[in-house]
């Protein structure tokens, strides 16, 4: 539960004397930090300074998902660990406006994420959660990035809140025990648990609820359309859609291009030999069991019943995999490979598995390599049996 002195400490940053620390702090070396703290402890109190401190380290973490943002914004430790990434969030969100979506309720919504980029494509939003600090932090977001007018921050159980009366629903329920602890697999030990948010979900005219990516298919409710997204080749979370019209489907959406692929209900390709060209499918598109619709768009097959990789004869871009010419199709053995690059000078290789169970890291202190050349090489199964794949990407050779 949170304390009142952290609420307390978390206004005194929002008072004059905390926001000429922050200032003070925009561009500070953690490696400084107690040089620092000595510093600033002289003309301000301790605690605050320590707040201050915090709220540095933690806006310099978040650089990495809201950009520049994260200078301005304010997060708590759970707060960095669990929100959407900009990107992420600005792609539903626009998904929600092209729909018609005027005003949403978002349940769970932490510091406000998902929130500032549902007010940014001009959607008016209710933020609720039941963390005191995560609502303050959302509200001081909202009022840093000037969207105060549009985002409602309200601290109660997302459980008792009445969403009558909204376009949508969004609901993001937590998926971790508490600060960097570990994922939670079980739907019904979410925060609501996953039960609650898809009843909540269903009760509205539009609705995403948020899930880990790697939810099972079985558990996936048949009146949706899920969704998972990466981001940057990563990725970051899947989402069910209800009231799309779409229940069933299954999309893989790549950011930042935005490419979104939807399932066509296609029966896995057959395998066969390894071709000139082998795709690498995005892991959205492997989440979502769509490998077989990215054969069908390069005419091409797998290498392995069980592996996600696509061969064919000609290279067929497309935006949903990655293109490798393929030099070379061998045995697996190391002795080979090690011979093979040295006689081609390859200094790097860029190590990729699927299906094998060596690690590319002892691999690549075994071979010893020396060089001006790169090559890829692919360790995985061909028909059953474990393969080396030499070559490099499309752009290389194409």
């Amino acid at each position: 539960m949170v304390r009142v002195t952290d609420l307390d400490t978390f206004s005194a940053l929002l008072a004059p004397e905390g926001q000429e620390l922050l200032a003070l702090l925009r561009d500070y070396d953690p490696a400084d930090e107690l040089a620092t703290a000595t510093r600033l402890r002289r003309d301000h109190p301790a605690p605050l300074v320590s707040a201050a401190l915090g709220q540095a380290r933690l806006r310099q973490r978040a650089a990495a998902k809201f950009g520049a943002d994260a200078a301005r914004m304010y997060f708590t430790p759970n707060g960095v660990e669990q929100s959407t990434r900009t990107s992420v969030a600005a792609h539903r969100a626009a998904r929600l406006a092209a729909a018609g979506v005027r005003t949403l309720a978002d349940l769970c919504c932490g510091i406000g994420g998902d929130a500032l980029a549902l007010a940014r494509a001009g959607i008016r939003v209710l933020a609720v959660d039941r963390d005191p600090l995560a609502c303050a932090a959302a509200r001081a977001n909202a009022e840093a990035l000037g969207l105060a007018g549009l985002v409602e921050v309200r601290c109660a159980d997302v459980t008792e809140v009445d969403t009558a009366g909204y376009d949508a629903v969004f609901v993001d329920p937590a998926r971790r025990k508490g600060v960097r602890g570990g994922r939670i697999f079980d739907p019904e030990a979410y925060a609501p648990p996953l039960s609650w948010a898809v009843g909540a979900a269903r009760s509205a005219p539009c609705a995403a609820l948020k899930i880990a990516p790697g939810v099972p298919h079985e558990a996936l409710p048949e009146d949706a359309e899920t969704e998972w997204i990466s981001d940057g080749g990563d990725v970051k979370e899947a989402v069910l859609w209800f009231g799309t019209g779409r229940g069933g489907a299954h999309r893989a959406t790549l950011l930042p291009a935005g490419d979104s692929l939807v399932g066509a209900g296609l029966p896995d390709p057959e395998p066969g030999p390894v071709g000139d060209w082998l795709y690498e499918p995005d892991g959205a598109v492997i989440r979502a069991h769509l490998v077989a619709d990215v054969a069908e768009q390069v005419d091409g097959r797998l290498i392995d019943p069980t592996i996600a990789y696509v061969t064919a004869d000609r290279l067929t871009p497309t935006p949903y995999a990655t293109a490798y010419a393929i030099t070379d199709v061998l045995p697996f053995n190391v002795k080979k490979l090690k011979a093979l690059l040295r006689e081609r000078e390859v200094g790097v290789a860029v190590i990729k598995k699927r299906g094998s169970a060596v690690e590319p890291e002892e691999l690549r202190r075994k071979l010893k390599l020396a060089g001006p050349r790169t090559c890829t090489v692919f360790l995985t199964r061909v028909a059953g049996a474990p393969t080396m794949l030499l070559g490099h990407p499309a752009a290389q050779g194409a």
